[in-house]
C-alpha cells in the first residue's frame, strides 16, 4: 500500500507540474472585421466564415446593426468600438451614453457575447484624447444601470508608434511620450480598478518599415533564431515580445501593473507595400497565433489575447498596403492559408 500510494503521489504531482508549465491557451485568436469595401459579403456570410475558421472572436468598429443581428447566437466573443466620432457626445452626456448602451448592447445581450467596448480607437494623443475617459466612465455607468457591467468591460484601444510608445527598446527603459502618458495615467486608474485591460494596437510591420535596415525581417516576423535584444535577465528574438514588455514597464510606471494588455490589433500587408508579400503576411500571422499562448520574457507562460487585423482586403480604404491587410478576398477565398487551431 505504501509503495502504491508513493507512486499515486509521484504521479499526481507530475500531472499537476505539467499542467503548471505548459503555457496558456485559454484565450482565444480574434480576427478584426472591418467593412470599407463595396465587394464585401453579408454579415451573416462573414459569422459563418468566422465559425467556419474556428475564429472565435470579433472586433467590430462600430455598431453596424446587421452585423450584430448576424452575430446572435453564433457563442463569438465580440469588442466593440464606440466611433471615434462619438466621443464628444458621449462624454459630454451620461443621457446620451445610456441610449448608445441600450440600442447596440442591450437590446441584443445575451444573444450577442459582449466582451469588450473599446470607446475610441487610437485618438491619444491627440484633440480627442479629452474625451476618452469622461465617455468610457458614461458608458460603464450606463452599462451598470444595465445589470451588464460586470460581464463587459469598458476600455479604449491605443497605438505602439512614437507618438504614444516614445522608446521601446530596451524594453526596461521604455518611455511613454508626455502627451500620452498625460491620458493615459488616469486611464489606467480606472481600468485598474474595473478589472478591465488596456487595447494595443501593435504592428511590428509599421516599425519594421520605419526602420528596415535596423529591425530586420527576422526580428519583426517572430523567425530570429537568435538573440537581437538583451534586457539585463531577459533576452528577445522578435520585434512583437520586446513591444509588449516595453508596455508593461509602461504600466507599470503608470501604477497600472496589474492591467492586462489585449492586443486589439496586429497583422501585416501581403500586397502593394514594402515588404508587403503574401509569404511575409502568411509567416508573420501564423506565428503570432502560434506565438501568443507562451506570454513574453516579462511575462512568461501568459496568455496574450490579441486580434488580427483583418478579416478582409477593404477596397475602399486608401490606395496602397491599407487595402492588403485582409485574411481572405472579398469572395471569401483565403489570400494564403493559415490555421487557427
Amino acid at each position: 500500500m505504501a509503495y502504491q500510494s508513493i507512486v499515486l503521489m509521484a504521479a499526481v504531482a507530475l500531472i499537476f507540474g505539467v499542467l503548471i508549465a505548459t503555457p496558456s491557451r485559454a484565450q482565444p485568436i480574434g480576427v478584426a472585421y472591418g467593412t470599407q469595401g463595396n465587394n464585401l459579403p453579408p454579415p451573416n456570410e462573414v459569422v459563418d466564415l468566422y465559425k467556419s475558421k474556428n475564429i472565435q472572436a470579433m472586433r467590430l468598429y462600430d455598431p453596424n446593426q446587421a452585423v450584430l443581428q448576424a452575430l446572435k447566437g453564433s457563442n463569438i466573443q465580440l469588442m466593440l468600438d464606440v466611433p471615434n466620432a462619438d466621443l464628444q457626445s458621449l462624454a459630454s452626456s451620461p443621457s446620451a451614453a445610456n441610449d448608445w448602451v441600450q440600442k447596440n448592447v442591450k437590446a441584443c445581450f445575451p444573444d450577442v457575447s459582449f466582451k469588450y467596448i473599446a470607446v475610441g480607437n487610437q485618438v491619444i494623443p491627440g484633440d480627442q484624447a479629452q474625451y476618452v475617459l469622461p465617455a468610457m466612465k458614461n458608458i460603464h455607468s450606463a452599462l451598470s444601470s444595465a445589470g451588464l457591467s460586470n460581464q463587459i468591460k469598458v476600455t479604449t484601444s491605443i497605438a505602439t508608434g512614437r507618438e504614444v510608445l516614445e522608446q521601446y527598446s530596451p524594453p526596461s527603459s521604455s518611455r511613454l511620450s508626455s502627451g500620452a502618458s498625460t491620458y493615459l495615467e488616469p486611464i489606467v486608474q480606472f481600468l485598474a480598478s474595473n478589472g478591465a485591460p488596456l487595447l494595443v494596437n501593435l504592428y511590428t510591420y509599421r516599425h519594421y518599415i520605419g526602420d528596415p535596415n535596423h529591425i530586420g525581417t527576422k526580428y519583426a516576423l517572430f523567425t530570429s533564431t537568435e538573440t537581437v535584444i538583451e534586457d539585463g535577465q531577459y533576452s528577445y528574438q522578435n520585434l512583437f515580445d520586446t513591444i509588449m514588455d516595453a508596455l508593461y514597464v509602461a504600466l507599470e510606471k503608470l501604477g497600472g501593473s496589474n492591467v492586462p494588455i489585449v492586443v486589439s490589433e496586429s497583422g501585416w500587408p501581403s500586397a502593394d507595400g514594402f515588404g508587403a508579400t503574401v509569404d511575409n503576411a502568411r509567416t508573420y500571422n501564423q506565428n503570432l497565433i502560434n506565438h501568443v499562448g507562451q506570454g513574453t520574457p516579462r511575462r512568461p507562460g501568459k496568455a496574450i489575447e490579441a486580434y488580427i487585423f483583418e478579416m478582409f482586403n477593404e477596397n475602399q480604404k486608401p490606395q496602397g498596403a491599407e487595402q492588403n491587410f485582409g485574411l481572405f478576398y472579398p469572395d471569401k477565398q483565403p489570400v494564403y492559408p493559415i490555421n487557427f487551431t
